[in-house]
């Protein structure tokens, strides 16, 4: 089995958010993605077949389960299929639990179509403000939830805990501010994952971007404020979510795996 490995929204190696692309000639048994999403320890792994055409199959694993939607993990598969299997295709279309995705190449970067997750607000409580570490000004709920604070310094520099995050609703919890240098700073948590920070979540993007969209602006430059840091370039069209970044391969590798 050969497997990829693509630092996502970021164009150098150590940066952006690394996922694991597997090319698979057909599906292995799920028991099986999981192990190897387990091994990586990436926050996300990825698991493409060929369907009919130029549509492909695409599920996410991490290393605490299958989820339904993920961003920087579509980007680097995106990536390797352009780059490696489609050269000749300048996009790509994938059927996944969230529906089809389509990814196309402008330039050096990859563009994403996504569904916006409706937000609901929910009241801001003492138990949001022990997790973060600091309380925040809003609090937003879709498939994750979205805290929303006044400062860009606190969203940078807050040690959240992980145990009370987990607590919370939502998959994953992100917290945002308006940013300076950008339009909006974020970083996003996955602690009932088993991943305590992902590094540029692009599915938390598809809360973010709709959010400051209503306040900002259709069109965002996003700056996910990991250590790893990322860059992702948002555009809402109603409720669609356009994602676009780019990406850089750091590793090629087969997998010594009996599928």
């Amino acid at each position: 089995m050969r497997q990829f490995v693509v630092d996502a929204f970021t164009d150098h190696v150590f940066a952006g958010n690394p996922a694991a692309v597997c090319i698979l000639s057909h599906w292995i048994p799920d028991a099986l993605m999981q192990d190897i999403a387990m091994e990586n320890r990436f926050s996300e792994t990825a698991f493409v077949v060929k369907g009919g055409g130029e549509t492909y199959h695409l599920r996410w694993f991490t290393p605490g389960g299958e989820i339904d939607l993920c961003g920087h993990a579509t980007l680097a598969t995106a990536y390797v299929l352009l780059n490696h299997d489609e050269k000749e295709q300048s996009s790509v279309t994938f059927t996944t639990l969230s529906g089809k995705l389509f990814v196309r190449r402008t330039g050096d970067k990859y563009e994403m179509e996504f569904p916006a997750y409706e937000l609901r607000q929910l009241p801001v409580t003492d138990e949001m403000a022990a997790a973060f570490g600091e309380r925040p000004q809003e609090a937003w709920l879709g498939r994750d939830l979205l805290c929303v604070f006044a400062k860009e310094e606190t969203v940078r520099e807050m040690q959240p805990d992980m145990e009370q995050l987990a607590r919370l609703p939502g998959l994953l919890q992100h917290a945002t501010a308006r940013g300076k240098a950008y339009d909006c700073v974020s970083r996003s948590f996955a602690p009932k994952l088993n991943v305590e920070e992902d590094p540029v979540c692009g599915s938390g993007h598809c809360h973010i971007a709709p959010y400051w969209s209503q306040r900002i602006g259709s069109t965002l430059t996003a700056y996910q404020a990991s250590a790893r840091g990322g860059v992702l370039y948002c555009r809402v069209d109603g409720e669609k979510v356009f994602l676009g970044g780019k990406a850089v391969l750091f590793s090629v590798a087969d997998l010594m795996i009996d599928a």
